[in-house]
């Protein structure tokens, strides 16, 4: 049987084959799935484990050799293989295949492998698991999806969080499940019950973290190129993950760009803050800033933003801190062109 690591539970509550295979590049997905795998067979009686690490040089025949040489009043167990490579070789692929098609009332063979190409999918021994047992995939979760996941998780756990400081969340740790999944942990310590915003996800990032970022934001609102990147080195020096500083940047962006576009329709700028439910202290900092900000700096800077992001991420070409710096300028000098902004701040210092 074919299926995936998120529906290996109701898989096991109907029955427990005898030959598993878990593979994938999401070691927290692969793990996790093995650990249910292990806990079913547990409670069906199978109390000793043998774990061996697959790697070059390995005894494929001893293997095959210890797996048939069973005692007469030996335990059920499970043989567990820890693959480095999705492809095991000629002779591992026959021993593997073997394991699985030859199924033994005592013996639960689980292997975890990396993830699995359309050619290694196609090999015999993956088929013999397939046919003889159960084929689970663990899938990456991408970036779109990375909030409703950590959601999920929060509420396994019987947290809840904002929207805010679910998406300030996915964007530390994404394309990273295992740094999700002990910020998660982490959050659960703090939280203490209590439903989670943005000011706990940044206090498990730190201190300068959680003040800092939004002192750097209300200095690009207001303009004040000087102070904004003043803070901005002190959060590098810090150690503050680029992340951070980015997430914050653009939540105020987008914010921005939201409240351009229902001045559109009005000029009544304070009304639109308030039925907007701007903070009335950062009211005169939004003000500032939709004073400045035409909608044409507004569209460059949704661009740098997102050139940015890709670049914190290792997705695209760039300094992040260098895009960061560029980032708070274009905010912060709406009457020199972005290319220009960074010319014209060391100008004027």
């Amino acid at each position: 049987m074919k299926t995936t690591v998120e529906r290996i539970g109701p898989q096991l509550e109907r029955e427990l084959p005898a030959a598993w295979l878990i593979a994938g590049d999401e070691p927290l997905l692969v793990a996790e799935a093995a650990d249910q795998v292990r806990a079913a067979a547990r409670s069906q009686g199978y109390t000793q484990r043998e774990l061996h690490m697959i790697e070059r040089g390995f005894d494929w025949d001893g293997l095959r050799a210890s797996s048939q040489n069973l005692s007469l009043f030996a335990e059920r167990r499970i043989v567990e293989l820890r693959l480095a490579s999705a492809r095991p070789g000629e002779r591992g692929g026959a021993v593997l295949a073997g394991l699985a098609a030859e199924p033994d009332p005592d013996r639960l063979v689980l292997v975890t492998a990396p993830k699995l190409d359309a050619a290694a999918a196609r090999a015999r021994w993956v088929r013999a698991f397939e046919s003889h047992g159960v084929f689970a995939q663990a899938w990456p979760v991408d970036a779109a999806a990375m909030p409703g996941w950590i959601a999920a998780r929060l509420r396994r756990q019987g947290l809840a969080a904002d929207r805010e400081a679910i998406e300030l969340l996915a964007s530390r740790c994404e394309g990273n499940l295992l740094a999700a999944s002990q910020e998660i942990d982490k959050l659960a310590l703090l939280a203490a019950g209590q439903r989670i915003g943005v000011d706990q996800v940044l206090a498990s990032a730190g201190d300068s973290a959680r003040f800092d970022v939004f002192r750097l934001a209300d200095a690009a609102l207001a303009g004040d190129a000087r102070r904004a990147l003043h803070v901005l080195a002190g959060l590098r020096r810090e150690g503050v993950e680029p992340v951070l500083i980015s997430w914050s940047l653009i939540k105020e962006l987008r914010a921005l760009i939201a409240l351009r576009a229902k001045l559109g329709s009005s000029s009544a700028v304070d009304r639109v803050l308030e039925a907007e439910r701007i903070w009335p202290r950062r009211r005169p900092l939004f003000r500032k800033a939709l004073l400045r900000l035409t909608p044409d700096r507004l569209a460059e800077l949704q661009q740098l933003a997102a050139r940015t992001d890709l670049a914190i991420k290792g997705q695209a070409p760039g300094q992040p801190w260098s895009l960061l710096a560029e980032f708070i300028l274009g905010l912060t000098l709406a009457d020199a062109p972005l290319p220009q902004a960074r010319e014209a701040f060391l100008a004027g210092v």
